[in-house]
């Protein structure tokens, strides 16, 4: 944009720069939402929302699938931290080369916010990679979409917030499926340790606070996505790099997975690319469509990667785990309900559904987030 000032004539020429004129990464047009070089915009929002929800199914159940895969491999549950380091590594690699992509590579966000984020994710993603050493994944998986318990206490304890009877109903919902599914895999897990379900509880209290640190560091300095990314991961790289090497834990993990380069770090680049794919399709979800839908495809998908779990790996099943999976979503359906009241009155739901059955049409509802 270029201003001109004329002391004598007392005018101001504004000029907007063009469509094919490059503008900041950090201006996000709405109309121009690209995913792995697919420009969105230009399609149908039927057609978007195929895209994004084939993308985030496709690539996630992938990273899910992967994830297991890698700690199938016998001998390879002691090392989650190394995991999580070349994970890490693979992340700054990914974020260094989305980021000398754009025009615009300042740094925004303050290095000690970043510090901070990094520690936070750390802890998210080191426990809950170190966790599957001592649990089933399905048990992982349940206690990562029980994310708003912490959320609640941490809001109560911290903030003074006060929560509704839906909010509470659901943290009821998803405490009472956790501790069933919980007690169900320790009758039938011949390897369940209690160390497991603190490691993943812990990355759950991390992950609670982390995602209200980036979105404020990120609205306060105006941050991309990729500089988020390689900030945070690289500086998260060096802390669990001194960790291990702090505790003698590096050179028996480069040892073993010497050993078994492509189980390990063959696996370990998809399962890092996979992941790193997924989430664009998750932020593009949620510009096109919304948080409320974003968080229904992604319980769904949570629920359909439990399901191959059981299918893909060999491991003791019980009914137990269903009804307890059951209860955990309703608790996520009674937290969506509660943040969208005003939108999802059941009234109108119920009318829906009954006009929908009857007239065989579809519909979509309007949402505030």
């Amino acid at each position: 944009m270029d201003l001109k000032f004329n002391n004598s004539r007392k005018y101001i020429s504004i000029s907007i720069p063009s469509k094919s004129e490059a503008m900041s990464p950090h201006i996000k047009s709405v109309d121009d939402i690209k995913v792995l070089g697919i420009n969105l915009s230009k399609f149908q929002k039927p057609v978007q929302f195929f895209i994004c929800v084939t993308g985030l199914f496709v690539f996630y159940l992938i990273y899910g699938y992967l994830q297991e895969l890698i700690f199938s491999v016998e001998g390879f549950k002691p090392f989650g931290w190394y995991l999580t380091l070349v994970q890490f590594g693979f992340y700054s690699v990914f974020g260094l080369v989305e980021l000398q992509l754009t025009q615009d590579k300042r740094r925004r966000i303050p290095a000690k916010t970043y510090m901070i984020i990094a520690f936070l994710t750390v802890g998210t993603m080191g426990l809950s990679n170190t966790s599957l050493g001592y649990l089933n994944y399905p048990t992982q998986v349940i206690f990562k979409c029980c994310k708003l318990i912490p959320v609640m206490i941490g809001g109560v304890f911290i903030q003074g917030k006060r929560y509704n009877a839906a909010d509470v109903a659901a943290a009821v919902c998803m405490s009472a499926g956790l501790i069933w599914f919980t007690l169900a895999d320790s009758t039938v897990a011949p390897n369940f340790n209690v160390t497991g379900v603190m490691l993943i509880s812990m990355a759950l209290c991390a992950d609670a606070v982390i995602g209200n640190v980036q979105e404020k560091a990120m609205k306060l300095h105006n941050g991309s996505n990729s500089e988020m990314v390689l900030y945070s991961y690289s500086i998260g790289f060096v802390y669990i790099l001194f960790g291990l090497v702090a505790t003698s834990g590096l050179s028996p993990a480069i040892e073993f997975c010497s050993k078994y380069p492509f189980q390990t770090y063959g696996y370990a680049f998809l399962f890092s690319l996979t992941g790193y794919f997924g989430i664009s399709f998750v932020l593009a979800l949620i510009k096109l469509f919304g948080a409320l839908l974003a968080v229904t495809v992604t319980t769904g998908r949570k629920a359909m990667t439990i399901v191959l779990s059981f299918l893909f790996f060999a491991k003791p099943f019980t009914f137990q785990y269903i009804w307890s999976g059951l209860l955990v979503v309703l608790g996520i359906f009674l937290n969506v309900y509660s943040k969208n009241m005003d939108v999802m009155k059941l009234s109108q739901i119920y009318s829906f559904l009954k006009k929908k059955g009857a007239e065989g049409k579809t519909r979509t509802f309007s949402q505030t987030v």
